[in-house]
């Protein structure tokens, strides 16, 4: 999921208010600090909590403070121009910064380093570093070397690495919700889509490892972690004695079990590669979400074809019922792109129409963004004029809104049991959670409850992005 754009996010209380800020840790001693902004997906606010530990173990404290920082990063994204866009602008910024401070270092993470490697160096010199998403271990070195003088880049793309030895330095600052990255890399080979080329294959992080950092994380007073990864669906673990493979519903299942009161949920799945054993393990395990975020991109099977989505229409239609069937109180969320190649106005349609068939609670919605090297960019002519783009992407956020309301006036009456996550945006008065939906929840505080306490509340009102109650003693 990524959305660098949040007037298109149905649900506004999700992931917006984490783009493009830096988040601080206090209690590591070092008398140098660095800055941390993240963009794009999940994905990448993991990869930072990763990059920061890293450099925690090499004395730099982490700030919220630009302006005391001797370093900072940008974790960036490629998925978009726009999102590309972006980043350029800051890096601008911290570029007039470093002309006032020469001992300023700023260095690039993520997928555009990735992508646009030494271009950032030679051609743009707004930056000291390029790091790439498997290339994080190098960093120390980077950072030494820069400080000398010495530009460096390594955006090599690993087969093996999951950095499932590293205790990520959580930035968040909650204390209640966590990701944990079960796996690195993408084998769907969308043809829209530019990931597999920035991070690589497919590979999965060893099942115990990802088991121990759950219970870590639960011991130290964390109710809710999300199992992140491009396709956490076609994890697959093999125990090198054993020889088992440890599939990702087991590893669902083994998350779950490390105690009734964590919660779990997971993004992001793959309509081909998600199993009724992951379905019933959402059913028989009341931890475990009634969420299933499942990407659609598109409603149309010829569109979906040029995508390389190895689906088509009836066959996500009757996933879709699968789940309903199995979970009937799941809510399901989607991605939706609009202008593709070739799309019809008929085809269009077909996009909208199925927002309502699945009923999603919430979509990610995007008109189409040619990205550099894709299989669409090499095959495909992006004929799609953009006003065309902008207006049916339009129509399918006009859809999905009235979706969202109508869906989420079902929940008036209803008792959820909600986890709190903190204050309200609005009001000290009121407490924010989210119910095993996924679906934002305001309520008035009420008894001693805190934050990391889970609580029961009956909808009293809905809109479409937030449900609104009161607790239930």
């Amino acid at each position: 999921m990524y959305n660098d754009n949040p007037t298109l996010n149905i649900n506004k209380e999700i992931d917006e208010s984490k783009q493009g800020q830096a988040f601080f840790k206090e209690g590591i001693k070092g008398d140098k600090k660095f800055y941390i902004e993240s963009y794009g997906c999940q994905m990448n606010f993991s990869d930072s909590e990763i990059v920061a530990s890293i450099l925690a173990d090499i004395g730099y404290q982490p700030t919220r403070n630009i302006e005391e920082t001797n370093l900072i990063f940008i974790n960036t994204c490629s998925i978009r121009e726009k999102a590309e866009d972006n980043v350029r602008k800051r890096l601008r910024i911290f570029d007039k910064m470093k002309r006032k401070r020469p001992d300023l270092l700023v260095g690039v993470l993520g997928c555009m380093a990735e992508r646009l490697k030494e271009k950032f160096l030679e051609e743009e010199k707004l930056v000291d570093m390029v790091v790439g998403p498997d290339a994080y271990r190098d960093i120390p070195k980077l950072v030494a070397n820069a400080f000398d003088g010495e530009k460096g880049v390594n955006v090599f793309l690993s087969r093996e690495e999951t950095y499932a030895d590293i205790s990520p330095l959580r930035l968040d600052g909650n204390g209640i919700s966590a990701f944990i990255s079960i796996m690195r890399g993408c084998d769907n080979m969308c043809s829209f889509c530019v990931v597999p080329y920035t991070r690589g294959r497919e590979r999965s992080r060893n099942c115990f490892t990802v088991i121990a950092e759950a219970r870590d994380l639960f011991e130290r007073g964390y109710k809710e972690v999300t199992l992140l990864g491009q396709n956490v669906d076609s994890y697959k673990w093999e125990n090198p004695e054993t020889k088992k493979v440890v599939s990702f519903a087991e590893l669902l299942v083994m998350v779950a079990n490390v105690s009734p009161e964590l919660r779990v949920r997971f993004s992001t799945s793959h309509p081909k590669d998600i199993t009724e054993e992951v379905m019933y393990a959402i059913r028989d395990h009341e931890n475990i979400c009634n969420y299933i975020h499942l990407p659609v991109q598109s409603g149309n099977s010829r569109i979906l074809k040029l995508m390389n989505r190895t689906y088509d229409r009836e066959w996500y239609m009757k996933k879709v019922d699968d789940i309903r069937r199995i979970i009937p109180d799941c809510a399901i969320s989607s991605d939706i792109i609009t202008g593709f190649c070739t799309e019809t106005e008929e085809e269009h349609q077909d996009s909208l129409s199925i927002i309502k068939y699945a009923n999603y609670s919430l979509s990610y919605m995007f008109f189409y963004s040619e990205r550099p090297g894709t299989l669409a960019q090499r095959k495909y002519e992006d004929d799609i004029p953009l006003a065309v783009k902008k207006r049916r992407l339009a129509e399918v956020i006009e859809v999905q809104r009235a979706v969202s309301i109508a869906e989420n006036e079902k929940d008036i009456g209803k008792v959820f049991k909600v986890l709190i996550e903190g204050n309200s945006k609005r009001s000290d008065d009121f407490y924010k959670g989210r119910n095993s939906q996924n679906k934002m929840t305001i309520f008035q505080k009420k008894g001693d409850f805190k934050p990391g306490d889970y609580v029961q509340v009956k909808i009293t009102e809905s809109t479409m992005a937030t449900l609104k109650g009161e607790i239930v003693l």
